[in-house]
């Protein structure tokens, strides 16, 4: 938990008064019935549900399909704001397609010693297959999920980067057409930079970084892992706003060297495959040979440049928690430049000063597996319990490579709705960034997630937590 009046809060700043960015928000709240707001925010779970919006939560059984609660009180950014993360974000993606491309090819930044070999060469993330593989037009990651935390008016942090297969989208597309369809006057007041454009954007960046040899009429395709898999709701959504073909691994096959899916009128070749399926399952041949869901095969096609896989294999290694501790020094090394983004210390259990130092502070830090997402194997020290952090450090010993440690950061607030009014909570954010071989393409906005229980600083879906639409103000 962490005490409220130590926190900045995005609507008020240090003050009791809205900061620029809300004062139009403010008073059009103010002037609003309370009853008629909760009513309306009832009405957008139903919307939600009604819709088919959901995730799945695996537990110890079976999975679980859930709602994520929405909040109808948006995030609001000002225009300069937005300005300065985008230069940031922008930074930091140029430098890991960079640092990609190198790992995988010359290696100068082992070879400079920026980065322990070890932590490249050990890590599970890191495809061999990869080395000395350029995807078509040397673009790996083509959709980037930069996480992002706040602290003060000008305190921003990339709590972690999300290079293999980013999620969320759909709901920051949803949450703004609900607001759109339930507070069209609020968008007639104030000026929001749109986000609809997602979809089209999508498939024009992934179409730009298509194989040399694809004519104008580029086939684009999304593999799913199929109806069980937590993310299929968003699968579907893109693949309908884009206007192409979901489908499975049992629904491609290789014909005259390409990537063919099928079809009413038989099989037709794919030029880009914007894959939703984990390495290890995209090819039986050459990563787990047990894989259903993956294209027997494909691996020889896409090394042969005859096929563009979004994201490329062996990106993983970019969003590794340990690798993200050198991420300062790995866009210092590609870009020339100091990080615009600051990056959250932080302590890798690997090494033994910075294990005995986390041991000695489970109750302040949070600790992270290395290859871990959505909250899951995650230690919240200052939330835990003295039981928990000796089973914790337990583990920690026991596998120490396995995690890094952060400190507690005071996360800022924005406000959402309760019953008995507006009430701080903590947020992150996730911006979607498009890479295409001539422009990075950031869209205003993303993934506001908020922790919905008071002084909670987890914000994951499947820990409880919601999201809120994300308004970017024009200038």
């Amino acid at each position: 938990m962490v005490a409220m009046e130590h926190v900045f809060d995005e609507m008020t700043g240090t003050g009791n008064s809205p900061l620029p960015s809300y004062q139009a928000y403010r008073a059009w709240f103010d002037g609003e019935n309370l009853s008629d707001l909760r009513r309306k925010s009832r009405d957008a779970e139903d919307f939600f549900r009604r819709t088919g919006i959901t995730f799945n939560v695996y537990g110890d059984h079976e999975a679980e399909e859930r709602l994520i609660p929405f909040d109808i009180v948006p995030r609001i950014i000002s225009a300069w704001e937005w300005s300065r993360l985008t230069r940031g974000i922008e930074q930091r993606v140029r430098a890991i397609n960079a640092f990609l491309h190198d790992i995988y090819h010359r290696q100068e930044i082992l070879r400079a010693g920026r980065i322990p070999i070890e932590l490249v060469a050990a890590n599970p993330a890191f495809l061999p297959q990869m080395i000395g593989a350029a995807p078509p037009k040397k673009i790996y990651t083509h959709i980037v999920g930069i996480d992002i935390v706040r602290t003060a008016q000008d305190e921003f942090f990339v709590l972690e980067d999300n290079a293999r297969t980013p999620s969320g989208v759909s709901y920051m597309l949803e949450n703004r057409e609900t607001m759109l369809q339930m507070f069209p006057e609020l968008f007639s007041r104030i000026r929001v930079k749109p986000v609809q454009d997602y979809p089209i954007n999508l498939r024009r960046s992934l179409a730009a970084s298509a194989p040399a040899d694809c004519d104008d009429d580029c086939t684009v395709a999304v593999l799913t892992p199929g109806l069980h898999n937590s993310a299929y709701f968003e699968h579907a959504f893109l693949a309908d706003h884009m206007g192409v073909e979901l489908v499975e691994g049992c629904d491609l096959r290789i014909i005259d060297g390409k990537v063919a899916m099928r079809t009413t009128e038989g099989y037709k070749p794919i030029d880009v495959l914007y894959r939703r399926v984990d390495d290890s399952f995209l090819d039986p041949l050459s990563f787990n040979p047990d894989s259903l869901l993956g294209v027997p095969g494909i691996m020889g096609i896409y090394l042969a440049g005859r096929i563009t896989i979004a994201n490329a294999p062996g990106t993983g290694i970019a969003d590794d928690k340990a690798i993200y501790s050198y991420m300062p020094e790995i866009v210092e090394f590609y870009t020339g430049e100091k990080s615009l983004l600051k990056n959250v210390p932080t302590w890798r259990c690997s090494e033994p000063d910075a294990l005995a130092y986390v041991l000695e502070h489970l109750d302040e830090l949070v600790v992270k597996e290395v290859h871990g997402s959505g909250g899951y194997g995650m230690h919240v020290g200052p939330a835990s319990s003295r039981r928990e952090r000796t089973k914790f450090a337990a583990k920690l010993k026991a596998r120490p490579k396995k995690y890094i440690a952060q400190p507690t950061l005071a996360l800022s607030t924005v406000p959402i709705l309760t019953q008995k009014g507006l009430a701080p909570r903590h947020v992150d954010l996730r911006p979607y960034v498009l890479v295409s071989p001539d422009k990075i393409t950031v869209t205003p906005g993303g993934l506001t997630r908020v922790a919905l229980k008071r002084g909670s600083l987890v914000v994951n879906s499947s820990q409880g937590g919601g999201t809120k639409d994300t308004w970017v103000l024009e200038d």
